[in-house]
């Protein structure tokens, strides 16, 4: 997947049969789908492939067990579904992770232990693994850290786990490898209409060149998230409100917090929502919140009273304590949620499940949706494409269609970082061999090397400091004060691989920088 070849590609195709707007998991779940139907497919992403929600989640591919307390069978058992689909088409990036839920009162155990029988019972032949009732000794056993203080019992269940934004990688490189044109850093500024009303296709402005591109099509498709308002704006002289983000925040700490390959489920904060803490590249991450805020910002920041709520709940149940300067990275997202139909209603209460919405020039939305049921909405999307602008009724090809890089990762390859890279780890090892430099570390405390960086910028169409160390390699994530001290090498790779001069790299230092500033606690972040 390269950057001149997907350029080239936008030059030779005069008309397109589906135009997507957003590179987050459902723009590149739909573009996947449509090309693999055979349909001429081009997806422009303003900034970079799961630059926004899509790489901010809590990495969990899950039929969802708070949608099951809250009765809503049909998401659970459609979720249960494309978790283990998802699971056989991305194994080196899905895998099977052990959750254990503890209880601090004597009933807490036998209702886990029924609900989540009740889910393995609905996953069927997908099922992850048996849920079980675990007695105190038990629980303490397998997660040492948590506090002993009260504890009751405990239940082990399993869920999926993965790594967001290389998965978004890899559905832009399957969608290229069926055929699609994928472009990133390409923003929309107009929407084409006919003097009939109707949408012909969108004015895109390449951000690096500033060259406009008019790109005609038959249907398309918005997949903008929390930015859905703004192409509605474009869209229509009346306008309303699609979506209110709501916010979402992320603490990642050392593994000592959390030793052990068990993650763990609070099923009830102060606040009635659900704790995860999660292994993760060899870091937990623990999160998350639930807060209404006025816009959607393309760098959300996460808010002090969130930041406190996810430590004071952390506190609560793990016996090392953590606290502020044992954060290594915070990161916020935004949940596109559907507008309230009523005045009042909390976030908590609003609706989870996608909707698709047709509007009277042809434009097609997709609002809400998550990452584990993102195939299957792809799927409705092309067909409401195919009804709505009399594509032909080419079939859904996806649900057991291998995304690019899938393999079964054996013992060995998971001793090895690369093994994220599926069958494209062999490449990056035969890059190091070639140039022996490219081995050198990014940074001591890391395995990464020089090679992942050159390779995402010749395969995974990287062209920002910030696309490389916080989609590609995922550092910024892990470890922000690392990320900013890998940021110039990151630089004058780039510069090198992209022919930039010295004033580009200057540049990238001071926006990578901002961007970094954003994942620190206010007072670790860097002048």
């Amino acid at each position: 997947m390269n950057r001149i070849e997907q350029l080239e590609k936008l030059k030779q195709v005069q008309n397109w049969d589906i135009i997507i707007i957003g590179g987050g998991a459902n723009g590149l779940g739909v573009a996947v789908d449509s090309a693999s139907r055979g349909f001429k497919t081009i997806l422009l992403e303003a900034v970079d492939f799961a630059k926004g929600t899509s790489s901010r989640s809590t990495k969990l591919v899950h039929g969802g067990v708070r949608y099951l307390e809250q009765g809503n069978l049909s998401l659970v058992i459609e979720a249960l579904k494309e978790r283990g689909l998802m699971q056989k088409n991305a194994e080196h990036l899905v895998k099977n992770e052990s959750f254990i839920i503890p209880n601090y009162n004597w009933w807490g155990g036998y209702f886990y232990t029924f609900g989540l029988k009740f889910y393995d019972l609905l996953a069927g032949r997908l099922s992850l693994g048996n849920s079980k009732y675990l007695s105190k000794e038990k629980t303490l056993k397998l997660i040492p850290s948590i506090k002993p203080s009260g504890l009751q019992s405990g239940v082990l269940y399993h869920d999926g786990q993965f790594d967001d934004s290389r998965l978004a990688i890899n559905l832009a490189q399957t969608a290229v490898d069926n055929g699609a044109c994928l472009l990133n850093h390409f923003k929309i500024t107009q929407l084409i209409k006919n003097d009939k009303n109707q949408i012909t296709g969108v004015v895109a402005a390449n951000q690096e060149t500033k060259e406009e591109h008019i790109i005609k099509g038959k249907a398309v498709i918005n997949a903008t998230g929390v930015f859905t308002n703004a192409i509605m704006k474009m869209n229509d002289t009346v306008y309303k409100k699609y979506i209110v983000p709501s916010q979402g925040i992320h603490l990642v700490f050392d593994k000592s917090f959390l030793p052990g390959g068990h993650a763990l489920m609070i099923p009830k904060t102060s606040d009635g929502r659900v704790l995860f803490a999660v292994p993760w590249h060899d870091k937990i991450v623990v999160g998350t919140t639930d807060t209404l805020v006025k816009k959607s910002d393309i760098e959300p920041i996460a808010l002090e009273e969130e930041i406190e709520f996810v430590l004071e709940t952390a506190q609560r149940y793990l016996s090392k304590n953590p606290t502020r300067a044992d954060v290594l990275s915070v990161f916020a997202g935004l949940r596109p949620l559907a507008a309230p139909e009523k005045k009042g209603q909390t976030t908590k209460e609003l609706s989870r499940s996608h909707k698709i919405i047709v509007s009277e020039t042809g434009l097609i939305t997709i609002t809400g949706g998550k990452w584990t049921t993102y195939r299957k909405i792809a799927e409705e999307i092309v067909n409401k494409a195919i009804t709505v602008h009399q594509l032909p009724n080419n079939k859904c090809a996806t649900e057991h269609l291998a995304i690019h890089g899938n393999k079964k990762n054996s013992a060995v390859d998971l001793e090895n970082h690369l093994f994220i890279y599926g069958t494209d780890a062999t490449a990056i090892l035969q890059l190091q061999e070639s140039e022996p430099k490219l081995k050198e570390k990014l940074h001591p405390n890391y395995d990464y090397t020089l090679a992942e960086v050159v390779w995402a910028i010749r395969e995974e169409m990287a062209t920002t400091v910030e696309d490389i160390l916080a989609r590609r390699v995922r550092l910024l994530f892990l470890d922000a004060r690392v990320a900013i001290a890998c940021a110039e090498k990151v630089a004058r790779i780039l510069a090198k691989e992209l022919e930039h001069d010295e004033e580009w790299i200057q540049n990238q230092l001071i926006e990578f920088k901002a961007v970094a500033n954003g994942f620190l606690l206010k007072e670790f972040r860097t002048k």
